[in-house]
């Protein structure tokens, strides 16, 4: 069961942390120290509660904590604040500090991954080791924003219920070359009922600003400043193309790579216990490592 903890992020923007961990107890009833630290940031219009699956697992031996990052979820909707991609950085930094999470595993899916592999760059006193789920280094560009911009536009808004969201989404959506159940249930959990149905959580302007904020540029540079362990990974379908991906790795200087077959941009929904496969043994070794050195 996750708890939810606010947290003070850039500018005074207050942020929903969810901390899926219970402290072991020990022998005599009391409580053991936690473990190591997890940091989970999910992707654009995501929420924190997408990474549930992850998490009750990740909180068996670490303490996971997963943001709902600035704009999305139950945290605050930024109204004349700042979205460009250097604020979600400090967000997630101030979460680290003021939760006291220590040097931090940091696993971050599309925006977040940018977001977790900037700060890793910046800040590698605070980051132990990197996951980088289907997130590309190079720009994105003008065309992906009004792609982006046409087909926020095609919702057919509102929605009478959840399940109505849940499947366009993940059947009824143009845009889709076949069914896809994870994107629907992805989407229909940031939808919320209101007096005229079913609308999402977020802003779909603001979410076209934020992703203005790094699409536009690459972000090679600060990926080859990132020194910690980290693992690209990515679904075969997925955003992020293999050459790239390889690339990525190049540039880390300690980069490794993993794909997931039959699996696209959500794989670690799609695909959670492939994923899982992937993720944990390299979570145990480089919390390990760090906690030697």
């Amino acid at each position: 069961m996750a708890r939810c903890v606010d947290v003070t992020g850039h500018g005074g923007v207050r942020l929903a942390a969810w901390e899926f961990t219970e402290p072991p107890a020990t022998a005599d009833g009391g409580s053991a120290a936690p473990g190591p630290g997890v940091l989970l940031l999910h992707g654009l219009m995501g929420r924190a509660a997408h990474w549930a699956t992850a998490a009750g697992w990740l909180s068996r031996r670490y303490r996971a904590v997963a943001l709902d990052q600035r704009g999305h979820g139950r945290s605050e909707k930024p109204g004349n604040w700042p979205l460009d991609g250097d604020v979600f950085v400090a967000d997630a930094e101030a979460a680290i500090e003021r939760l006291g999470l220590g040097r931090v595993a940091l696993i971050g899916h599309a925006m977040g991954a940018l977001v977790a592999w900037r700060l890793a760059a910046r800040r590698p006193d605070l980051v132990s080791s990197l996951v980088i789920c289907d997130m590309r280094a190079a720009a994105l560009g003008a065309g992906s924003q009004r792609a982006l911009r046409g087909w926020l536009s095609s919702w057919p808004l509102p929605f009478a219920s959840r399940a109505a969201a849940e499947r366009w989404f993940g059947e009824d959506d143009p845009a889709l070359e076949r069914p896809n159940p994870a994107r629907g249930h992805f989407y229909a959990s940031v939808m919320t009922e209101r007096p005229d149905g079913w609308q999402p959580m977020f802003s779909r302007h603001q979410m076209l600003v934020a992703r203005e904020g790094w699409a536009h540029d690459a972000h090679w540079d600060e990926l080859a400043g990132v020194d910690c362990p980290t693992l690209v990974i990515r679904g075969v379908d997925g955003e992020l193309g293999r050459a790239e991906a390889h690339e990525m790795v190049r540039v880390l200087p300690r980069g490794r790579y993993a794909d997931i077959p039959d699996a696209g941009h959500l794989a670690h929904l799609e695909r959670p216990e492939e994923w899982r496969t992937i993720v944990e043994p390299f979570l145990t070794e480089t919390t390990e490592a760090a906690a030697l050195s």
